[in-house]
């Protein structure tokens, strides 16, 4: 990918791993990379680094990362990308006495893995399982034995990254995980194998959070701050019980604590992923005492606590916060330098000011929203 916004600006466009994820940020790569290049930051905060794309871009083109996410998988892979260390021979010989134990039957399999059946996923209990049986067997013995190996959390880390990447490639959904295909996916017939993840190998020394945003603001230090908070969505027709991003990847929550949870839903989520426990504000739907949306209330109190000189902000057309709000959230806390709309569906991009056509291009469905502000206040 060649597009460049700035002709004074050579980007290079990083390799990046990770799995199939609703909010990647995967094709906004180029965009984001340069608008940080345009300010010359030192250190950058990704605030909800999520499956640390953004992150591993940066990490790879040399700059200080600062990651942050409240799911657990999130940071096990920065762990894993960022943190690494060890020579690549000594996980490849773990990851390649995983590959070779024997299949068992266990907790995985019970509640994940199906038979075959004719190309159905539907099952004798009538429920959609996520993956076949011969890899959640798999699963079983290998998750038991990362336990046993009595690794330091780094070294884990890099074990359980590997099994994730390559459930992610056999599994029965079509990029999340609070529903699965009634047809099993061709992918999912295949056998699943652990590969050696693409560990970055960097002299800077990141720092990794694994809280919720507004607990660390006061100790990030960094010149520029990356955010793309989940979206609350517009549709004022969808339910206010929905699902949610900590329910979407539950899964990988539990295999990477191995806590048998509890469990409801014929998707089998986890009891704590349920809206009860694991709504974000930034996904909420109902408006505050202030009368605008909380999820616009979230925003405003995000830029005005961070401590960043310069903030790239990531939304969607498809979020709770309409242009106006964000123009007004924005502005209140210093200048907007640049406004990038990145079309999805037509893979188109274009420059936006703050005009009536900046608000009815929001109207159409399937775009992103880049703006890079530098704070005043």
């Amino acid at each position: 990918m060649n597009q460049t916004l700035f002709p004074d600006i050579v980007v290079d466009y990083p390799y990046t791993e990770g799995i199939k994820y609703t909010g990647s940020k995967l094709k906004l790569l180029p965009y984001i990379i340069q608008l940080a290049q345009k300010v010359q930051p030192k250190i950058i905060f990704d605030g909800f680094s999520g499956t640390t794309r953004v992150a591993q871009a940066f990490a790879r083109l040399g700059y200080q990362v600062i990651t942050n996410d409240v799911a657990v998988w999130s940071k096990v892979f920065a762990n894993c990308y960022l943190k690494a260390k060890k020579d690549n021979n000594y996980y490849q010989k773990i990851i390649d006495h995983l590959n070779s134990l024997r299949d068992k039957d266990g907790w995985f399999s019970e509640n994940y893995g199906g038979e075959p059946n004719n190309g159905k996923s539907v099952q004798k209990d009538g429920g959609k399982k996520l993956w076949q049986v011969h890899n959640t067997r798999k699963l079983d013995a290998i998750r038991e034995e990362i336990d046993n190996l009595d690794l330091n959390e780094i070294d884990k880390s890099v074990l359980l990254t590997s099994l994730i990447l390559a459930l992610d490639k056999v599994d029965n959904t079509i990029g999340h995980y609070a529903a699965y295909l009634t047809e099993w996916a061709p992918r999912s017939y295949n056998t699943m194998k652990m590969q050696l993840p693409g560990i970055i190998r960097s002299q800077q020394s990141h720092i990794i959070y694994n809280e919720d945003i507004f607990n660390i603001l006061d100790k990030v230090n960094a010149d520029l701050a990356y955010y793309d908070p989940p979206y609350g969505s517009n549709n004022d027709k969808m339910p206010p019980s929905r699902v949610r991003y900590a329910a979407y990847y539950h899964i990988w929550t539990t295999i990477c604590l191995n806590d048998k949870p509890k469990l409801f839903g014929r998707a089998r989520r986890r009891i704590d992923s349920s809206d009860n426990f694991a709504s974000s504000v930034f996904e909420e739907f109902r408006k505050g005492t202030s009368g605008k949306f909380v999820v616009v209330e979230a925003i405003e109190k995000l830029i005005k606590l961070s401590k960043t000189k310069y903030i790239i902000l990531s939304y969607s057309s498809g979020g709770r916060a309409t242009a106006e709000e964000l123009k007004e959230v924005l502005s209140s806390s210093g200048n907007i330098l640049e406004i990038i709309s990145v079309n999805y569906k037509k893979n188109v991009m274009a420059g936006m000011r703050w005009t009536n056509d900046w608000i009815r291009d929001t109207e159409s469905p399937n775009k992103e929203y880049l703006f890079l502000l530098e704070k005043t206040i």
